[in-house]
């Protein structure tokens, strides 16, 4: 079969069920390694392994992926649409002006990254984002959070149970975990209070426990599973959006995922958001 780097790809031993691009060809080994289109995740596999889908099934996984997106944005709106009318129900609004928490998103993958930054942009949430792969992550995060002194991290990119292997407790059996473990604790050390610094941490399949004993407020993935792109934009969404003076429950923050309970969890978190007052006619 004639392959490419770039090609979109899937895999015939696990029946097809994620749809790949291509990011390395090794031809003296005859493998590739891939990483998902929509889901966080990177994986080895042979280049006989491989099959381009037709058109219409990239289409087709395409328009799914971007529904349940988009079930997720009008959720979104919904809430702050129904807290906007209660708060006007106390007063007049008019004179505030809203302050969502600020986010430093650090990502190990440049298309990922790109998508949610589109997000962020079209929720009106104040976000920087920084391409880093994962294991050098933990060599940079501290100089980040001292330049762009955010209210949320978020640390991302791609991660995998390799192949293999059976022990989930061991952290050296997955791709990229421990770099997001380590980068957790420096950023943790950095600003010790849960509250001050809110972290995300984690990709597909992550080490849930070790991240979250690291420091993390919310974690991917307790039951291993894969996680989408978006879903670390829809978890520090509600952080972003929520006010200063309440804890958000758990499972608010969880059903605004696209992925939910299976691949992210955390604590018990208060929220960012702030009113400003008042509003400056310029």
């Amino acid at each position: 079969m004639d392959l490419k780097v770039g090609d979109i790809v899937c895999r015939r031993s696990y029946g097809g069920d994620v749809v790949f691009k291509i990011i390395e060809i090794n031809w003296s080994k005859k493998t590739t390694l891939l990483k998902g289109v929509h889901f966080r995740l990177m994986a080895d596999a042979p280049i006989d392994d491989l099959y381009k889908p037709e058109s219409q099934c990239i289409q087709d996984n395409n328009e799914k992926y971007n529904g349940k997106a988009r079930e997720c944005i009008n959720r979104i709106y919904k809430t702050r649409s129904m807290s906007r009318n209660k708060q006007s129900r106390g007063g007049n609004t008019d004179s505030y002006y809203e302050i969502p928490g600020k986010i430093l998103h650090i990502d190990g993958d440049q298309d990922y990254l790109e998508e949610c930054m589109k997000l962020y942009k079209n929720l009106e949430i104040s976000a920087q984002g920084v391409f880093i792969p994962e294991k050098k992550q933990p060599d940079m995060v501290e100089n980040l959070l001292r330049k762009n002194q955010p209210d949320i991290l978020v640390l991302t990119g791609h991660d995998a149970i390799l192949k293999g292997k059976k022990n989930y407790q061991n952290i050296n059996n997955y791709r990229n975990s421990k770099y997001f473990v380590r980068s957790t604790i420096i950023a943790r050390n950095y600003e010790p209070g849960k509250d001050s610094l809110i972290i995300f941490a984690g990709a597909c399949q992550s080490h849930y426990e070790e991240l979250m004993a690291a420091g993390a407020n919310f974690a991917s993935s307790p039951q291993r599973v894969l996680i989408s792109a978006l879903d670390p934009v829809f978890i520090v969404e509600k952080i972003a959006y929520t006010s200063f003076k309440r804890s958000i429950k758990i499972t608010e923050v969880i059903n605004n995922t696209i992925t939910g309970i299976d691949g992210l969890g955390g604590i018990e978190t208060k929220g960012t958001f702030r009113f400003g007052f008042p509003k400056s006619p310029y």
